[in-house]
């Protein structure tokens, strides 16, 4: 173990996120998911001769507002070309891609690390590049779920020309806990654009990690290995964690560490060498002929810099220092850009001064279990976020308590409505008299005498036995802090 200690862990990611646009980026076949195989190909797709590619506007958009929410440079001249790129699910035999001049360089962003019995921290990754490429399509191997094993295989090209953005990290994460924590917060940032869906299940976000180890932060870097394809956050730290302890066991035992691509096998929780890995001059690259350079006006960028909405970043830092929430809270709330929305909406509408923890609770637990069991959207919940602070107003306000708040909620999240006019039509209103609680006090005491003698002889645990008799009493509508006063100050005669 103490020679493990020595060892730091090098590691990068290669992140392909699936641009959302409803044509590919060289033609306008569909990039619907799901549909019979082959169905969204043609001509250009296939690079037969005479066609000509031509750029997607939008991929152009969607690719330059992720770079700038990546504090990416965007580049004024860029360029596509040509990787040559040999396999079956790619039927030009070449990808068109971006190589020495890509459409955004040098950026980076901050992560929120945390991993149970661990303190939470910040840190900064930074992020080589970003450039525009052609996706490939996909091989379905009949007989095993790998082309080893296999009887034969048959190749769908439906998603051959998706359009994708490549962002490339620099070596500088550490664990696989920082990767994982890495690809979220990239997935995050996607969706909260609005740029891609982000789905993992369906292709739409993959990551390539490249790790080695060194001898310490001052070692050079040891011998760089890919594991590819990784499609979710838990395989991209458990292939870190057990390739770092791989490469380390090598290292100790005198063995070499080959420059290699390797997948991740989750059902024996282990990598396995898929094939040596290619260098840039495998791939003879050269710019595309058919696609001219590609340039991005200062007004275009700054008005596509306009429509960029508050990262989750932002929303955390201001939920913290402005609301006062918890890191845990604010991580919570601003995972989905529809829940922080919601939650906005609802802290504009209370009053001024009002707790952002209560609405935080009410979001993130009853609300949030609901729309997921239900699959709903924030957006078309019943239950609007001004009656959300409408209800938080009533307990805040002593007119209802919180058991009272959870008996109406499900029909607040079935049909919404007033949580006041529903409190009122059905008498459960909170009793806050002090005359009228020191009654029903009286009348249980009377109705006790044993419990209460009890008590003052010392068994001052038995006013909870006394609280709950009072709350079945009144349905739960007594005031319990007025309650408790009150109850307090009679059994102590």
């Amino acid at each position: 173990m103490a020679a493990e200690a020595a060892w730091e862990a090098v590691i990068g990611l290669e992140t392909h996120v699936q641009l959302g646009t409803n044509s590919k980026i060289f033609t306008s076949a569909s990039t619907a998911f799901g549909d019979d195989p082959n169905t969204h190909i043609d001509p250009v797709v296939c690079g037969l001769p005479g066609t000509l590619p031509v750029l997607n506007q939008k991929v152009l958009e969607y690719a330059v507002k992720a770079a700038m929410a990546l504090n990416l440079n965007i580049a004024e001249h860029s360029k596509f070309d040509r990787k040559q790129y040999f396999y079956p699910d790619l039927p030009k035999n070449y990808q068109i891609s971006q190589y020495d001049e890509p459409i955004a360089e040098d950026g980076w962003i901050e992560v929120e690390v945390a991993e149970k019995g661990k303190d939470t921290y910040l840190k900064r990754i930074g992020i080589e590049r970003l450039h525009m490429e052609e996706d490939a399509g996909k091989l379905v191997h009949a007989g095993s779920d790998r082309l080893a094993g296999s009887t034969h295989s048959l190749v769908d090209y439906n998603r051959a020309g998706v359009a994708l953005a490549e962002i490339v990290s620099k070596p500088d994460l550490r664990t696989g806990r920082e990767a994982a924590e890495y690809a979220s917060e990239i997935r995050r940032i996607m969706r909260y654009l609005g740029v891609s869906d982000g789905n993992m299940q369906e292709g739409s976000l993959r990551c390539d990690v490249n790790i080695s180890v060194r001898r310490g932060p001052d070692a050079p870097f040891g011998t760089k290995v890919e594991i590819k394809n990784m499609n979710s956050f838990s395989a991209i730290q458990k292939a870190c964690e057990h390739e770092i302890q791989r490469q380390i066991k090598a290292y100790e035992a005198g063995e070499p560490v080959v420059q290699e691509t390797r997948l991740w096998d989750e059902g024996k929780q282990l990598t396995k060498s898929m094939r040596s890995k290619e260098g840039a001059s495998d791939y003879r690259y050269f710019p595309d002929p058919d696609l001219g350079p590609i340039e991005v006006s200062v007004e275009r960028r700054e008005g596509w810099r306009a429509d960029l909405p508050e990262l989750p970043a932002a929303k955390r830092h201001r939920y913290a220092e402005t609301l006062g929430l918890s890191q845990y809270d604010a991580r919570v709330l601003t995972d989905e850009r529809p829940m922080a929305e919601y939650f906005e909406a609802a802290v504009a509408a209370v009053a001024a001064g009002a707790d952002a923890k209560g609405l935080a609770n009410w979001i993130t637990g009853d609300i949030a279990a609901f729309v997921n069991a239900n699959r709903l959207s924030y957006a078309t919940l019943p239950f609007r976020p001004e009656q959300l602070a409408e209800m938080v107003q009533l307990i805040d306000g002593g007119k209802i308590s919180g058991k009272i708040a959870k008996e109406i909620l499900p029909e607040l999240l079935e049909k919404g409505g007033s949580p006041a006019a529903i409190v009122e039509a059905k008498g459960l209103g909170m009793i806050s008299d002090p005359a009228a609680i020191t009654a029903i006090v009286e009348e249980l005491l009377a109705a006790h005498p044993e419990e209460v003698e009890a008590f003052r002889g010392g068994k001052t645990k038995l006013q909870g036995f006394f609280v709950g008799q009072l709350m079945k009493k009144t349905g739960g509508k007594a005031d319990p802090k007025l309650a408790n006063q009150i109850l307090n100050q009679k059994l102590k005669g």
